[in-house]
């Protein structure tokens, strides 16, 4: 039976619900999605629109927050509303009208003074559309986030704590081109060095290289501490070539298993090493330290600086001297002292006695 059908009414088989709000805020979405060519189902993983502060003050109050949300989103699905006006509210409250407005594209100011201080949010060109997600959703996506990382921290901190003993050395980070047979032509020195060993490099998923030792032939016995004693030996030589090489970031030891799963992680100051800071550092630094001046004794590059300084100077002030030369007042008078100062030199010039050259 139809609901509420009878004998004298069909029901509500033949009534559709008008379209709310809400329901020409999809459509619009819709079509604009789809004059745009985007798809709204590649938009549903987890990023976040909003701020860190947003979400920050939105998990403080999330009643009130979601409430000042809703009124967003009624006043950015509404193309007639140009602007919104909130009641005066505290400074804290304020403050988060601010940061969601930013993060939907609206422009936001605060007005009248205390205590009728309030906030006017208004539309501008840069405004498009409000976000697809709820503060209550990039929240959710905030917090499984978190957890995955708190996850990935604590599955390290066993790694470390792990007591599977050393059987590789692990590198992160590794320069970009890098590859299997460059990094052994490098580390063969080191490998020739430890014998009764042979050693494995594999590129992992995680773009990180292992260095995996292993007895050279399978009817070699080597026990695992034994294996841990050698690659701590060698730990400071290739720790060294991946620094002066700069093969990778990071040079550790690690354990691995059969399948190349990373059991345990080491730290790079252990095992009396200083770490990659320590070697990088001396691998940057000069091998001869230079010569110390003594007291008062100028270094070389100082008499040089101050001889071209002082050379400058004197040409610059030269320079100038020309260009400023004065000019007289009368330059009739200067003139007549010229003409005077040239027959002055005509007569004391050396004269002949009144004798001519004649030809002979």
């Amino acid at each position: 039976m139809k609901c509420n059908a009878s004998k004298s009414s069909e029901g509500n088989g033949t009534k559709s619900l008008s379209c709310d709000d809400e329901c020409a805020r999809l459509e619009r979405n819709r079509k604009l999605a789809l004059a745009l060519n985007i798809d709204p189902e590649a938009h549903k993983d987890d990023h976040i629109p909003y701020s860190s502060e947003t979400l920050k003050m939105f998990r403080e109050n999330v009643k009130w927050g979601q409430e000042q949300e809703r009124e967003f989103r009624v006043f950015a699905a509404d193309e007639m509303e140009k602007r919104l006006r909130f009641k005066p509210m505290p400074l804290s409250q304020r403050a988060f009208l601010h940061s969601l407005a930013e993060d939907f594209g609206l422009d936001s100011e605060s007005m009248d003074p205390e205590p009728h201080r309030h906030v006017a949010v208004f539309k501008t060109p840069r405004f498009v559309m409000a976000p697809m997600k709820t503060l209550a959703e990039c929240v959710r996506i905030r917090l499984n986030a978190e957890a995955v990382a708190a996850s990935v921290i604590e599955e390290q901190r066993r790694l470390r704590s792990n007591n599977e003993a050393y059987n590789g050395f692990l590198l992160t980070q590794p320069r970009f081109g890098l590859t299997i047979d460059e990094l052994r032509s490098e580390l063969s020195p080191q490998f020739q060095s430890t014998s009764g060993l042979t050693f494995d490099i594999s590129f992992l998923p995680s773009e990180e290289i292992v260095v995996k030792a292993k007895p050279a032939t399978p009817a070699t016995n080597i026990q695992a501490s034994s294996i841990e004693a050698a690659l701590k030996a060698m730990k400071s030589g290739v720790v060294g070539i991946v620094a002066t090489r700069r093969l990778a970031a990071t040079c550790q030891l690690c354990a691995l298993d059969a399948s190349l799963n990373v059991l345990r992680r080491g730290l790079e100051h252990e095992n009396g090493t200083d770490g990659w800071s320590r070697v990088a550092a001396k691998a940057a630094a000069p091998r001869s330290a230079a010569p110390q001046t003594g007291v008062g004794e100028k270094s070389i590059y100082t008499v040089l600086g101050s001889k071209l300084k002082e050379a400058k100077r004197k040409k610059e002030e030269t320079e100038r001297a020309k260009t400023e030369e004065p000019l007289a007042d009368d330059w009739e008078d200067e003139v007549r002292k010229e003409e005077e100062m040239a027959a002055g030199r005509a007569d004391t010039a050396p004269k002949d006695n009144g004798r001519e050259n004649k030809p002979g």
